[in-house]
């Protein structure tokens, strides 16, 4: 059997699947697939965290910003013997942001993680908002 490289401009439907497809893409494994799912008193934020440990997770409130931040470990991965010829899973850090008001607190947001989802219950309280006095502007002559 004679082994012929391939050409870079021939089809190959594997790579380009590789290529193309945000499952199998660098990015797209970067991004934290989320729902968002209101229901009468509270709002359920349900993320993807594949691969992740409870402990790899951290969840902070910021000036009404929810913060989620995942960070996995790879310095297990690299100390075992052999070389990688394509390593798609995905290592490193990724976050996300949610703005849920400045009236929520730490101790309002319940959190569970289970089988590589994370999922946030999320308490709807009304903002306390104060409406500024109508005021006119006089029209001159």
């Amino acid at each position: 059997m004679l082994m012929i490289p391939r050409r870079k401009n021939e089809f190959d439907l594997l790579e380009d699947m590789f290529k193309i497809d945000p499952f199998f893409s660098e990015e797209g494994n970067k991004i934290m697939k989320t729902d968002i799912k209101e229901q009468e008193e509270k709002f359920i934020i349900t993320i993807d965290l594949p691969g992740y440990e409870k402990e790899d997770i951290k969840i902070h409130m910021e000036e009404g910003y929810l913060n989620i931040h995942a960070k996995t470990n790879t310095e297990k991965e690299e100390k075992e013997n052999g070389k990688f010829l394509r390593r798609e899973r995905y290592f490193g850090e990724c976050s996300r942001s949610f703005y849920v008001g400045e009236n929520i607190t730490e101790e309002d947001i319940k959190a569970t993680f289970k089988n590589g989802t994370l999922n946030l219950e999320i308490p709807k309280k009304e903002e306390i908002k104060q409406v500024p006095e109508k005021r006119y502007i006089e029209i001159s002559d």
